[in-house]
């Protein structure tokens, strides 16, 4: 399987990437947990039908040091034991963010309230701008059918 359009190849999506990237090291900089960060991009791409970004994050997060029992289990969280209330709070709110055109008011305030009982300001800003940025890539990487299989950890790391 061949991508429509080769994202990597291509000067003018290169560029674009390149500044999506800038917005991702904002994020990294919220001080939201590493370990949550990757659990929001895992989930948002099971929920896009992203091959690409499921395989890139749930091999990052393997190379961080999340167990496989966790990696296996974030398709089915609210059933999951071995997520803290924060992870647990940020995975709703993922789901709620990228399901928007699903909810008629939006992510709802519990959702909301819920988040801001775990995280200061700047960690729900780094977590709002990274659920943004995982639906942004996984729209990319679906629209162009990019395969999934051959991503190597680290593969985007200058």
């Amino acid at each position: 399987m061949e991508p429509r359009l080769n994202l990597f190849g291509n000067p003018l999506a290169g560029r674009a990437i390149k500044h999506l990237n800038a917005v991702g090291q904002v994020v990294v900089e919220s001080g939201l947990p590493a370990a949550t960060q990757e659990l929001v991009k895992i989930r948002a791409s099971q929920i896009n039908g992203c091959g690409f970004c499921t395989d890139m994050h749930v091999k990052e997060a393997r190379v961080a040091g999340e167990t496989e029992q966790r990696l296996h289990l974030v398709a089915v969280w609210r059933e999951a034991k071995v997520f803290s209330e924060a992870e647990r709070a940020a995975l709703e709110l993922v789901e709620e963010g990228t399901r928007i055109a699903d909810a008629a008011g939006g992510v709802p305030d519990d959702v909301w309230a819920n988040a801001a009982k775990h995280y200061d300001e700047n960690q729900l800003f780094g977590l709002m701008t990274l659920i943004a940025l995982i639906n942004a890539y996984n729209r990319l990487n679906v629209i162009v059918r990019m395969p999934a299989g051959d991503y190597q950890p680290g593969q985007f790391q200058h």
